[in-house]
């Protein structure tokens, strides 16, 4: 790893919002330390600035502690700038029906959870030394479904974000003392592979009359872990083309 570079953790980096972001940060010349279930993809395996990816189940206990164990030997001594907690699941039935709250397996529920809410806040606590010594900058990664109904997320995924958006107003308060900033980036309509065909439907709840794109995502949270954000924390910006006012 170079001194000279700062470091962000990007996790979920396979595809997605994540994958873009961690291009994003490659771009700009950042050493970037990733995991995800899948491995990275081989035109980013070329890059040596993508420093190191750990094929990780983070809504298993021992997955995620062995990635955080790794990745701070992967740090060693230095200071890290960014996290990106990025990974999350949003389960359907086999009929894709969402799973609210008289339906579905309370055992899904807890799986939910256990990625979309726990795994920021262990990953956090995790690297927060290594975030002390970059004065670094936690975003998490929550949802429009967070704070209102959603016609296709379920139940709990929309809770668990919900939750996770509070959680970012607790740890900036928390994070503070060891200089290290938190907020949040709330998407709306993205176009990844979570987007099925029958979300073309709400296209016309967004003002700007389109779905987002990846990197929309991917420059907010860039913004958020950049020194042009030195004074915020504890807020969520909103990347929804202005779904959520309505």
């Amino acid at each position: 790893m170079n001194e000279q570079r700062k470091t962000v953790i990007v996790t979920g980096a396979s595809r997605g919002i994540g994958h873009s972001t961690a291009v994003y940060f490659l771009e700009r010349g950042w050493q970037i330390i990733t995991c995800s279930r899948e491995e990275t993809p081989p035109e980013c395996q070329r890059d040596r600035n993508w420093t190191t990816h750990i094929a990780t189940d983070l809504g298993d206990a021992d997955s995620l502690a062995n990635f955080v164990e790794k990745a701070n030997e992967a740090l060693g001594d230095r200071p890290l700038h960014g996290l990106v907690n990025n990974a999350g699941m949003s389960p359907k039935t086999p009929f894709k029906e969402r799973l609210g709250c008289l339906n579905g397996d309370l055992d899904a529920w807890r799986e939910v959870f256990d990625l979309n809410f726990y795994a920021p806040l262990k990953l956090s606590r995790g690297f927060a030394s290594a975030l002390h010594k970059g004065k670094g900058a936690i975003v998490n990664i929550t949802s429009i479904a967070g704070h209102a109904i959603h016609p296709f997320a379920g139940s709990a995924y929309s809770i668990s974000k919900a939750a996770l958006s509070a959680m970012t107003r607790e740890m900036a308060n928390e994070f503070a003392a060891l200089g290290v900033r938190v907020n949040a980036v709330a998407p709306g309509e993205i176009e990844t592979e979570m987007i099925q065909p029958e979300y073309e439907a709400l296209i016309p709840r967004i003002p700007l009359d389109r779905m987002g794109e990846p990197k929309d995502v991917a420059s907010a949270i860039y913004y958020l872990c950049s020194e042009d954000s030195s004074y915020v924390t504890g807020t969520e910006i909103w990347v929804t083309g202005g779904q959520h006012m309505f």
